[in-house]
Formats: structure tokens, C-alpha cells, sequence
């Protein structure tokens, strides 16, 4: 990695935006690469602006490396105002341009927020449903993990007690 790009990613850190839940999201995206083990999950909330339903908040949680959290952190404020439609239409590389040029080792990071994105948009993305509010909170992350009845996948971990190996 370069210096340049390092840096970057240092001052996305320092201060990611838009990181949580997002109580009474109108869409949910969950992810993961089983090639690098990041797992990402977007919210998303909507209003109708102009008598277009347009995102008006988003927010990430992230188990990934710093490139993804940062690409993350950048395509929530992206697709804020933009139609579901829209922030489809966006690509990975768009969400990590402030980044500067990715390496060939991270471009999987991008493809991850893209995908995530997708998950949460792609049921609503045509559609000129109203908006909606929901009425029980999602789950975290970490609860898909820990409670196996809400899993789609069959991902389980386990925490290892300090020095316990198996």
C-alpha cells in the first residue's frame, strides 16, 4: 500500500461516519467475503422529498479491515438524497474515490459496501412504495451471530477464552 493511501484510510478511520445501527430502518443489507472473513451490514432510512422516495439516513457496522470500514464510512454519505434507483446505479470504485487509488489487495472492500447496498436497495429500487416506518428495531450483527434461530446462513463463531485453543 501506499503512503498516500494509507493516509487516507488513517484520516476515514479516525472519523467514520454514519457507524451503527440505524433504529427503524426501512431496509436492511447484510454481507460477507469468506475470502478475507469481512462482514458488512448497512441501514437504511427513506423520505419522500419532491414526491420522490429518497434515502435520508444510512449507517454501516463492520467486522473488516480499515479499507472497508472507510469505504463504508464514504458511500453513506453518498447516497444520501439519492433514490434508491440511484444509489444502485453507483459502482465500489465511486464509493472509495476519496480514497485515492485502491490497491489490488482492497478492491474487495468496495465490492462489499456495493453488495451490502444492493441487499438493502435492490427490493425497493423501482419501486414508488411510501415510505414506511417499522416498528421493532433489527437485529445487530453481533445478535445474528449469537442467536442461531435468526441466522440464514450457517456461520457460527465462537470466542475463545484467552489461551484456549482448539
Amino acid at each position: 500500500m501506499t503512503d498516500d493511501f494509507q493516509s487516507r484510510v488513517t484520516a476515514a478511520m479516525a472519523n467514520p461516519e454514519n457507524m451503527g445501527e440505524l433504529p427503524n430502518a426501512d431496509a436492511i443489507g447484510t454481507v460477507g467475503n469468506a475470502d478475507c472473513g469481512d462482514m458488512l451490514r448497512v441501514w437504511v432510512k427513506f423520505k419522500e422529498e419532491g414526491g420522490r422516495k429518497v434515502i435520508d439516513r444510512a449507517s454501516f457496522q463492520s467486522f473488516g479491515c480499515e479499507t472497508a470500514i472507510a469505504a463504508a464510512s464514504l458511500a453513506m454519505e453518498l447516497i444520501k438524497g439519492k433514490t434508491p434507483a440511484e444509489a444502485l446505479a453507483m459502482r465500489g470504485e465511486e464509493f472509495a474515490k476519496d480514497l485515492g487509488p485502491l490497491p489490488p489487495t482492497k478492491v474487495h472492500c468496495t465490492s462489499l459496501v456495493e453488495g451490502a447496498l444492493r441487499e438493502a436497495l435492490a427490493p425497493v429500487g423501482n419501486a414508488p412504495a411510501p415510505v414506511t416506518q417499522t416498528t421493532a428495531a433489527p437485529p445487530s450483527l453481533m445478535d445474528t451471530f449469537n442467536k442461531p434461530e435468526q441466522k440464514k446462513a450457517g456461520v457460527k463463531v465462537v470466542f475463545l477464552k484467552p489461551g484456549q485453543a482448539q
